[in-house]
């Protein structure tokens, strides 16, 4: 049996962010440059490590959520271009220029921001074209006027960010697509021409929304080995393939035999029905596991698939060992990955929880251990 070197751990493929990475770079070819996205911590993948990976795999420029985000790469030696997508608060400016990030600018008042550095900065601007968040909804003229009036701050890229682009049964994402040219349009009028303009992440890529590439991609969910499902009749084939790259897994904790009627963790909400081998395994919801597994998620044990009995708790799951009678303490079982037949990723776990894979990823604790395999 598979031995546990931690009571819970993660391994991250490096070959299969690298070739993950080269399946975007292959299908965009001469469209568009990528932009891998790297925030939350590479979706906890490992910023860092991943970031390597993709610089020895020809990216010129990383995606970051915010500046510390961006000055934690830059200390640990990453020498690509770095995005910082969701802006900066006022005491973070001069770390913009400090480590040589590139900030998204949401505002016009932002611009003016910049251009007080006294030195040169380039900058991308976000547009609000119709998901209602973050980004200017100025008038063309006005953002004219904003750029052409800064002397430090220079416009190098223009962007925006799409609500839903997966879903083939509305048309938000091509009124998107319209706003966002309108904009680009009239700012060429005025003479502003940003060197890149982008819109597109995963969804986009992978089912071929060309319109919306530009010269750009922003693209995470894919370099870690999935692509969300599109809705609508529609909706076109997925034409990227990729593959998960990170498998994750837990230690045995203890075995026990329970008689029939036994209650089972917090609550009580499973009760036996006959008896049963159990496993107490070492990885609860402060490891990630969603607390919404309760009593119908399963994990994988010995190749086989094994319920979830009871609640999920903080440091703490319990399994049904029925398939697996050989397991024992100090064994490791599977969370998500492969063992014999059954695999389990993260987008299952997701739709057993009600949740999205990016939740379930991003959601695995700090305390879970990393180790980087080839």
């Amino acid at each position: 049996m598979n031995r546990a070197p931690y009571r819970s751990w993660i391994e991250v493929s490096r070959s299969r962010i690298a070739n993950n990475f080269q399946a975007v770079k292959a299908l965009t070819a001469g469209a568009a440059e990528v932009v891998p996205v790297v925030k939350a911590d590479a979706y906890r993948h490992g910023a860092v490590e991943v970031s390597r990976i993709l610089e020895q795999g020809g990216a010129s420029w990383l995606a970051v959520s915010n500046v510390e985000e961006g000055v934690a790469l830059r200390r640990a030696g990453i020498g690509a271009r770095i995005l910082v997508m969701a802006d900066f608060l006022p005491f973070e400016i001069q770390a913009l220029r400090e480590h040589h990030l590139t900030p998204v600018i949401h505002s016009l008042e932002h611009i003016a921001d910049l251009d007080r550095l006294g030195s040169p900065i380039a900058y991308h601007l976000k547009i609000d074209s119709g998901m209602g968040r973050l980004g200017t909804l100025a008038d063309p003229s006005q953002i004219a006027a904003a750029v052409s009036n800064a002397h430090n701050a220079m416009l190098e890229g223009l962007m925006t960010h799409f609500a839903s682009a997966g879903d083939y049964t509305k048309p938000q994402t091509e009124s998107q697509v319209e706003n966002f040219n309108t904009v680009a349009n009239r700012l060429a009028e005025s003479g502003i021409h940003p060197r890149y303009q982008h819109m597109g992440s995963t969804i986009a890529v992978a089912y071929g929304r060309r319109d919306s590439w530009k010269n750009m991609v922003r693209v995470g969910h894919a370099i870690y080995g999935y692509v969300s499902p599109a809705r609508g009749d529609q909706a076109p084939a997925q034409l990227l393939k990729v593959e998960p790259a990170l498998s994750w897994k837990a230690a045995i904790l203890a075995v026990k035999e329970v008689p029939t009627g036994t209650k089972i963790g917090y609550g009580g909400i499973y009760t036996t029905e006959q008896p049963m081998r159990i496993g107490i395994i070492a990885a609860g919801y402060a490891d990630g596991i969603p607390h919404r597994l309760s009593n119908k998620g399963r994990l994988i044990a010995g190749g086989h698939f094994a319920p979830i009995l009871g609640a999920v708790s903080m440091d703490l799951t319990t399994i049904d060992l029925a398939k697996a009678p050989n397991l024992k303490p100090g064994d490791a079982v599977t969370i998500i990955g492969t063992e014999g037949n059954a695999t389990q990723n993260a987008q299952q776990l997701a739709k057993d929880a009600g949740s999205i894979s990016y939740s379930v990823l991003c959601g695995i604790s700090a305390r879970v251990h990393r180790l980087y395999v080839d």
